[in-house]
């Protein structure tokens, strides 16, 4: 649509905005004016600015938009994700579909795929002999496709990787609905996608020894650890959260072991973690002697992703 008419019986967007900003915020949401304006956006399928400029005119909202738009708004307020609301979520540079049944991808994500996307422009422009004609990358834990597709849309945007050096994306995930969100996403984005829909562990057995990088940001909630939010309590998946132990590690040191199986000699691993063990997977890497063990902190300076070689 083109934006509300100037006329009608609906409320004008500037005080839509500020009445939906008050209820958010009562509800307890983190960002209730920017969220607000998300959700108008988002029924009169506008940017963002644009509910600015609306707003600025004076423009109302259509009446046929008010009763979808009040039933997002009540949805938010019982603290269901914006993102399902929504329908989408915006993801190093794509937008991704979400919705119940799968881990809805975070900002600060986005680092371990800058930093990955960093690793395979290193492959590709790297001297001597060159590297070999294509890039295996590996995603277990998938979810969404987000961090996968995130990587492939960053190194893409940058343009820094030569035409003749091929990336081909791998990714598994166990949850069938969640592989669902990856396999539309992988369409959405124009990006091939080897997806397996089963146990990130033991996936992709004959790229074992031949695989560049592995990804993940595997479950690795502590077991007891409810988080405090409930977008994140009662609506993310418990088989995306939790990571099987006390300490939450059981999972991801799997992960770790298989993927040090998939790894040539060389290749890298990258891996999120729970702030909590920002001292102990490091460890557990080098106690696996694994090369090169650094761990990363994310923009608020927790940290958040490991970074180790096969050696």
């Amino acid at each position: 649509m083109s934006g509300p008419r100037p006329g009608g019986d609906g409320p004008g967007l500037r005080e839509l905005v500020e009445d939906i900003t008050r209820r958010l915020a009562v509800a307890g949401c983190a960002s209730p004016r920017s969220e607000a304006t998300q959700l108008v956006a988002g029924v009169l399928e506008v940017e963002l600015g644009e509910v600015h400029r609306l707003a600025l005119l004076g423009r109302r909202l259509p009446p046929d938009l008010c009763t979808p738009l009040e039933g997002w708004v009540a949805r938010r307020e019982a603290r269901e994700p914006l993102q399902h609301v929504l329908g989408r979520a915006h993801f190093a540079g794509l937008e991704l579909e979400v919705g119940p049944g799968v881990f809805v991808p975070r900002p600060e994500t986005e680092l371990l795929a800058e930093r990955a996307a960093e690793r395979v422009e290193e492959w590709a422009t790297a001297e001597g002999p060159g590297p070999r004609p294509a890039l295996e990358l590996v995603d277990l834990c998938t979810g969404s496709g987000a961090l996968v597709l995130g990587i492939a849309q960053r190194v893409q945007d940058r343009g820094r990787v030569p035409v003749d050096r091929e990336i081909r994306l791998h990714a598994a995930e166990i949850d069938p609905v969640a592989a669902g969100f990856a396999g539309r996403n992988a369409e959405r984005s124009g990006f091939t996608l080897d997806l397996r829909v089963r146990d990130a562990v033991g996936s992709f057995p004959e790229l074992q020894g031949a695989v560049d990088l592995v990804v993940s940001n595997p479950p690795y909630v502590p077991a007891g650890a409810v988080p405090a939010d409930p977008e994140v309590r009662e609506h993310d998946p418990e088989l995306a959260l939790y990571g099987g132990s006390e300490d939450g590690l059981a999972l991801p040191l799997a992960l770790v072991d298989w993927a040090h199986r998939l790894l040539r000699p060389g290749g890298a691993l990258l891996m999120e973690h729970d702030d909590t063990q920002g001292e102990s997977l490091p460890s557990a890497l080098q106690d696996r002697g694994w090369a090169g063990v650094r761990d990363h902190r994310d923009l608020a300076g927790r940290p958040r992703f490991v970074e180790a070689v096969r050696p």
